[in-house]
């Protein structure tokens, strides 16, 4: 099971992928709670002259599930409130599936 720590750890590791291609400075902008995990705003820090933060295309949300570890990186073209609903309902078909699986072998000892 994943900390805070260890899902922004992660996060900035892909971060640090993009970084290598990026003038600007990159960095978490804000962390959200979730039920299942986080979710990780990114982008470009402030720029010292103008004060604007540059705009980058392509820096979806990280949502991290503490649970499972996995580190999903959203769309910036569908709404990351749909896509948190997605997952979320990933998550209850597995568990559905886990269920339905262990329910079968149990029957069949």
């Amino acid at each position: 099971m994943l900390t805070e720590e260890d899902a922004r750890r992660l996060v900035l590791t892909e971060i640090d992928d993009v970084r290598s291609h990026s003038a600007y400075d990159l960095q978490v902008l804000r962390v959200e709670a979730l039920p299942f995990g986080w979710i990780f705003y990114w982008g470009a820090v402030r720029d010292g002259q103008s004060g604007q933060r540059p705009r980058l295309g392509g820096n979806g949300p990280f949502l991290v599930d503490r649970e499972n570890e996995r580190l999903i990186r959203t769309a910036t073209s569908v709404p990351i409130a749909r896509q948190i609903a997605d997952y979320e309902r990933r998550l209850r078909r597995e568990a559905h599936a886990r269920n339905a699986a262990a329910k079968q072998a149990a029957q069949q000892t």
